[in-house]
């Protein structure tokens, strides 16, 4: 457990400065963060420590956020970065939040890390449980840049020399055999409406960390060069280690419950076993830019020509520039 002084520029002798507690819940990641009151007037040595805790430990939770509604909610994401509209799914209401509802699919039991099919996908997730389950419903992350660390060094070479492409276009009704036409019918014509096709390395180097992570997730179509079944076998191969076990961190949600991830460096899983029980949970992305691989080469969006403007803001993917290669890049 670690804690790090976060003092406003207003505090006197005669008022305790608050203390953001940092507290592990796996070898690999994840951390409860304790003595936060999430807003958007939080004070910048509160939200340096958070962010500072999210980099290290890839996913934070903070229980006890029953304030937060969706002002308040985007207004803290804000201090993280410039929310972004999600390409192809419309927010209800025109604003940032999107909906993580078992009754618009969000029974997303699949390994994938947010939005992969455009360029720049979300730097970070912030995502709020407003109504849970009596049972299940879990969401388990793992940690992309340790098990890229723990891969022999044979496979680590090959993972650095290839490319993948990502697409939001796959077969839903083979993952959802159980979906109701409903749910087919919106996945066609909302979800993959516009069909993506983003060609990333599949390892990218971290912007703030430098860490090398793995670049894969369900949206990935296939390796660029390779043929199909060659392709399954090394998507599988890779896939493997980043959900081992050991890998993973598991949270189960209580209603008022915050996440965040760094959604650069990990996976996640909503896990559907939650029976006919609504699951109701509100999402805001952070801005993301665009992935470097070892060799210094950047994403390409391959179709459509650029990433359409959504009704309000600028989508996430919108970013055509890298942030800039790390020192580390090139090994």
């Amino acid at each position: 457990m670690t804690t790090a002084p976060a003092t406003p520029a207003t505090a006197t002798a005669t008022t305790p400065a608050p203390t953001v507690t940092v507290t592990k819940l796996g070898g690999r990641l994840g951390a409860v963060i304790e003595g936060v009151r999430l807003s958007g007037d939080l004070a910048p040595e509160t939200v340096a420590a958070v962010r500072a805790a999210l980099l290290t430990h890839k996913v934070v939770f903070f229980r006890g956020q029953d304030h937060l509604d969706t002002d308040s909610h985007e207004a803290f994401g804000r201090l993280l970065g410039t929310p972004v509209a999600h390409p192809t799914v419309p927010s209800a209401d025109g604003r940032y939040s999107f909906p993580i509802n078992s009754d618009y699919g969000g029974r997303a039991n699949q390994w994938h890390s947010d939005v992969t099919f455009v360029p720049a996908y979300p730097a970070f997730s912030i995502l709020r449980a407003t109504k849970i389950p009596p049972y299940g419903g879990n969401t388990l992350w793992a940690n992309t840049a340790t098990a890229y660390e723990n891969l022999p060094a044979p496979l680590q070479e090959l993972a650095t020399s290839l490319r993948a492409v990502h697409s939001n276009d796959y077969d839903y009704a083979a993952l959802r055999p159980d979906a109701i036409p409903e749910q087919l019918q919106r996945f066609r014509d909302v979800f993959a409406k516009i069909k993506f096709l983003t060609e990333h390395p599949v390892v990218r180097v971290h912007p703030e960390t430098g860490e090398r992570t793995l670049l894969l997730g369900n949206f990935v179509q296939k390796i660029s060069g390779l043929t199909g079944r060659d392709s399954r076998d090394l998507l599988e191969l890779f896939q493997r280690h980043i959900e081992r076990p050991e890998n993973t961190v598991r949270w189960q949600w209580q209603v008022g419950d915050v996440a965040i991830w760094d959604n650069r460096a990990t996976q996640h899983y909503g896990v559907d076993d939650s029976d006919d029980h609504e699951r109701k949970l509100a999402r805001v992305t952070i801005d993301g830019d665009v992935p470097v691989g070892v060799d210094g080469r950047t994403s390409t969006l391959l179709s459509p020509d650029s990433v359409p403007e959504p009704e309000h803001g600028i989508a996430s993917g919108a970013s055509t520039a890298a942030t800039g290669t790390p020192t580390s890049v090139v090994a």
